[in-house]
């Protein structure tokens, strides 16, 4: 079926079958199921839609986006960046007088300080400071979470990784992909618990996600975040 509403127009599907209300789902393609019980005329299978429309409306453009991947960032004001599990805006800022280009961020935006506006002083400037911030993110949440653990890890670093959120060796050698500055607090607590349960069990074993949901009883929500979410956490 297709339905318009406030000027934009969704197609999506109707499954009837034995429950009680009408849920809505959309899969990682964009595409909307909604499921109704038999025989609920089609005004209200719409008044539902229409309940919920900014909020399809902004899942079906994640996913789209989603299956197009990350624009090519181009470096300039008001451009928007993740941090946090938030965007916030760019602010290219020149300034001759300084040592290192750096990026500060004040609540609302990130402020990129370059000695000359270039976009790749503008990339590694910005590429700096989530490692910076990742460092600093994954050693307060590895001591906040220390005491589930008997044992320590030996190290902590932050890594350039294209396959991996983070890894621990039979050393207990922890390592963190630099990209985690750009999730949401709770998502970088889940990689680094994980990572920290492989302290005790290094496979992925009963016995370790058993560990992993004590710690962390909603570890699959996190995992749904990054799952959906990776193709856009890039510079």
């Amino acid at each position: 079926m297709i339905h318009t509403y406030s000027g934009k127009t969704i197609q999506f599907q109707i499954k009837y079958k034995n429950r009680t209300s009408i849920g809505i789902s959309i899969d990682s393609y964009g595409n909307i199921e909604v499921q109704a019980p038999k025989k609920t005329p089609d005004e209200r299978v719409i008044h539902a839609l229409e309940d919920e429309w900014d909020l399809i409306q902004q899942h079906v453009k994640e996913m789209k986006d989603r299956l197009n991947g990350p624009l090519e960032k181009v470096y300039e004001n008001d451009e928007s960046f993740l941090y946090l599990g938030n965007t916030y805006p760019i602010k290219i800022i020149e300034n001759k007088n300084i040592m290192q280009d750096y990026v500060e961020f004040k609540g609302e935006k990130l402020d990129v300080y370059v000695k000359q506006l270039d976009h790749e002083n503008s990339r590694q400037a910005l590429k700096r400071f989530y490692y910076q911030q990742c460092k600093a993110l994954v050693e307060k949440s590895i001591a906040f979470h220390q005491s589930s653990f008997k044992t320590k890890p030996r190290s902590i670093r932050i890594t350039d990784s294209k396959r991996t959120w983070g890894t621990c060796d039979s050393k207990q050698q922890l390592t963190f992909n630099w990209r985690l500055a750009m999730a949401p607090r709770e998502v970088i607590d889940y990689v680094v618990v994980h990572e920290m349960c492989h302290m005790v069990h290094l496979n992925h074993d009963r016995s370790f996600w058993r560990l992993v949901g004590k710690i962390m009883p909603d570890y699959k929500e996190k995992e749904q975040w990054l799952a959906l979410s990776n193709w856009k956490m890039t510079v």
